[in-house]
């Protein structure tokens, strides 16, 4: 799916070398069709990073993706480029004025603080407040998953006795979702967090069904109201290298780390990494995509009716 962002974007160059599908406003503009709108709210450090694993995965079907960027107006970044998020981000509370079919809500270096101590935690619950009736289908990942059950079902979090840390084989409960079309039985995806939801909570919420978790019964997938909300706890979307780099950053800063589980050739870390969750990653970015196009209403009006 081509995706409409602007050519200035950092992220551009790096898709358009990989052949991802990346399209200008100016193309975009002489196509007689409607794209599908989807919006990211980007909380993750590694701001450009996240921007390219994201739209990778939205780039890799046949229709045009508008993607829109937003930022917590009541958090100043300390990590993205200087001028990137005013250049071409959009400040939440100006960009809640819009629709959109989909809405992805990152992970965030948060994790051990209670929600409410974030310093733009009001910000956020209310772009999620405002998504259920003004977005098709949000996906909450990592972190923005904890956020989003705490929000929406005053799920807590729970510290887990050491972090959860690299690639883990995850089975599919539900087979009959379209988010795991063409899945296999069992698929690899990474984790990196030191939470998770409290699942005791989560097994007494009905409108929550956990679509998917790791072979202990951690939840992996969680989804609501139909696939409107879709919680994933772990990072499909992270490159090669990414869990290298938090590994190596932790030790250099002398925190006590393990070596991420499942991720180097041979589990040594002088060892390349084994891309072993790409092609499921792929997969499910596009199912849900497809999903979205085939459900969502033609006019976004309608979403609040």
């Amino acid at each position: 799916m081509p995706i409409k962002i602007p050519k200035s974007l950092p992220a551009y160059k790096a898709l358009t070398d990989e052949n991802v599908f990346v399209m200008t406003e100016e193309r975009a503009a002489r196509q007689d069709i409607r794209p599908l709108k989807v919006a990211i709210v980007n909380l993750m450090p590694t701001t450009v990073d996240t921007e390219i694993q994201l739209l990778r995965l939205l780039g890799s079907s046949p229709l045009q993706v508008d993607i829109s960027f937003f930022y917590m107006g009541s958090h100043t970044s300390r990590n993205a480029p200087p001028g990137h998020l005013e250049r071409f981000y959009t400040p939440s509370h100006k960009a809640c004025k819009d629709r959109f079919d989909g809405l992805i809500i990152t992970g965030a270096p948060v994790e051990t603080l209670p929600f409410e101590e974030v310093d733009y935690w009001d910000e956020l619950a209310a772009v999620m407040s405002w998504a259920k009736t003004n977005v098709f289908s949000t996906m909450h990942i990592c972190w923005g998953a904890q956020a989003g059950l705490y929000h929406h079902y005053g799920i807590p979090k729970l510290t887990l006795p050491s972090k959860l840390f690299g690639v883990f084989a995850h089975n599919i409960n539900a087979r009959n979702t379209p988010l795991f079309r063409g899945f296999d039985d069992i698929f690899l995806a990474p984790q990196s967090r030191h939470t998770e939801s409290s699942l005791s909570l989560i097994n007494v919420v009905a409108a929550l069904t956990v679509q998917s978790a790791t072979a202990c019964g951690s939840p992996f997938i969680l989804t609501a109201r139909n696939g409107r909300e879709i919680y994933v706890t772990g990072h499909l979307e992270y490159d090669v290298l990414t869990l290298d780099k938090e590994y190596r950053r932790d030790l250099a800063l002398g925190k006590t780390v393990n070596i991420p589980q499942n991720y180097y050739t041979g589990d040594d870390p002088a060892r390349p990494p084994i891309v072993r969750w790409r092609a499921h990653a792929h997969l499910f970015f596009s199912n849900w995509l497809n999903f979205i196009y085939q459900e969502t209403p033609f006019d976004l009006a309608e979403l609040a009716s």
